[in-house]
């Protein structure tokens, strides 16, 4: 992985082909002196005898239980001043990309080419000496990282400081909480003027303030013009932070592009739900009373596609089909609740009186239209309640829980920041004045 100089029109990270292998399964054998000198002189007749009987398939295990592949055939390109996302599942592959971008770990194939320094947040601790103090630590890296004692002593009151480990810096760091050596292992990382910038999930050990201390520093050394590969499982923090996308996917690289397209992608194929469409016709959650005259629902939200899955604060519209033994001119109301039951809204036509003076139809199709679903992420149900205007008293068919839809998470604040679970399911935009 050689180090350079990169030019301005030249990629910063160039991956090709970039692979990596582990070994996994049964441990090794050893064997006594004697024990060895036997075996290896009884080696012919064994391999003879388990050709004849076969045995030597058997005891031969197959490439893909002996090893796995974390990484295979990854190629990208970084160009300098890009922050680039990684997203995917757990175990994707995108830490070990990391690891080797980081140089702490060697390819099994391929090759990654690096045009300048690079600083690295990737474990908790990685890079520090745990005999060493922090202060000692703090110029350790520094070097590492080839900068003059002059540079780092500039930037050494400053890194303490964000880092809050005043007290601390000339303790070593053997003796540092998880959330300590986060702090200073970022700060150390960020301040210290990296061509690139390497950060993993780690962030996610540290409090809440830390963490939106760390994503505003990382915005100050995106606006900087340096480069940053930064992974997430904070998908708000991805589309605020990021200029582009990889998702990684079982080791392969799955699509690469915008961040908000690339994030919608991935929660689509994490969170199928029922896909946006669901027949209704024996839907377990009709009414015993019901006349059955729902016949489908279907979800659209970007395109004309059906959807399972919703971004935060977009335009959703859900579509029923009915058919009824006489015509009438139908009724709509929707009630959205959480994934556990709770009613959070309703709509419906009735109350607005839109259709009242349609001509009756025996079949046909009812639209609702949410402008701007005020949803947190998470999982949500529709129920349905279906009727004519011809007798708005009564519901002539209702369906509890008749679809699900995940709402995924998006950056409607710019800021890579989102309301808290516990605030509630729902998502209200204000304005604040000061005065």
């Amino acid at each position: 992985m050689p180090h350079a100089r990169a030019t301005a029109m030249q990629p910063i990270i160039r991956v090709e082909n970039l692979s990596k292998r582990y070994r996994i399964g049964g441990g090794q054998e050893y064997y006594s002196l004697r024990e060895s000198i036997v075996r290896t002189a009884t080696a012919p007749v064994r391999i003879a005898r388990a050709l004849l009987t076969g045995s030597a398939r058997a005891n031969r295990a197959p490439d893909g239980e002996r090893h796995i592949w974390a990484l295979r055939d990854v190629s990208f390109d970084v160009m300098p001043g890009e922050v680039l996302g990684l997203i995917g599942r757990n175990g994707a592959g995108k830490s070990t990309l990391l690891k080797l971008l980081s140089r702490i770990t060697e390819p099994t194939a391929g090759r990654a080419e690096i045009y300048g320094r690079v600083g690295s947040l990737l474990e908790v601790g990685t890079g520090f000496h745990a005999e060493l103090t922090g202060r000692e630590n703090i110029y350790l890296s520094g070097a590492i990282l080839g900068m003059k004692r002059a540079e780092i002593q500039r930037k050494f009151d400053e890194i303490v400081a964000f880092a809050e480990v005043e007290q601390f810096v000339d303790t070593p760091v053997k003796h540092y909480s998880s959330g300590m050596h986060v702090r200073l292992g970022f700060s150390v990382a960020a301040h210290l003027e990296p061509e690139i910038l390497l950060v993993d999930e780690v962030l996610a050990v540290g409090d809440a303030a830390f963490q939106k201390k760390c994503m505003g520093k990382m915005g100050d050394v995106a606006r900087a013009g340096r480069t940053i590969i930064f992974v997430s499982h904070n998908m708000a923090s991805i589309e605020s932070l990021c200029s582009s996308c990889l998702l990684i996917s079982s080791g392969r690289l799955e699509a690469q592009g915008e961040p908000a397209q690339i994030v919608m992608r991935y929660m689509a194929s994490e969170l199928r739900g029922h896909g946006g469409v669901r027949s209704l016709a024996g839907h377990q959650g009709r009414r015993g009373d019901s006349i059955p005259m729902l016949t489908s629902i279907r979800l659209v939200s970007s395109g004309d596609e059906p959807t399972g899955v919703v971004r935060m604060g977009v335009p959703l519209e859900a579509t029923v089909e009915f058919s009824s033994p006489h015509p009438i001119r139908p009724i709509l109301g929707i009630t959205l609740k959480t994934a556990d039951g709770m009613p959070l809204f309703g709509v419906s036509n009735r109350w607005t009186n839109q259709g009242v003076n349609n001509q009756r139809v025996s079949s046909g199709r009812v639209t609702c239209r949410f402008e701007r679903l005020p949803l947190m992420p998470g999982t949500y149900l529709l129920d349905l309640y279906f009727g004519d205007f011809g007798d708005p008293s009564r519901d002539l068919d209702i369906i509890r829980d008749a679809i699900s839809f995940e709402v995924a998470p998006a950056d409607l604040l710019g800021t890579g920041i989102l309301p808290r679970p516990t605030d509630g399911p729902v998502f209200w935009p204000a304005t604040w004045n000061f005065g």
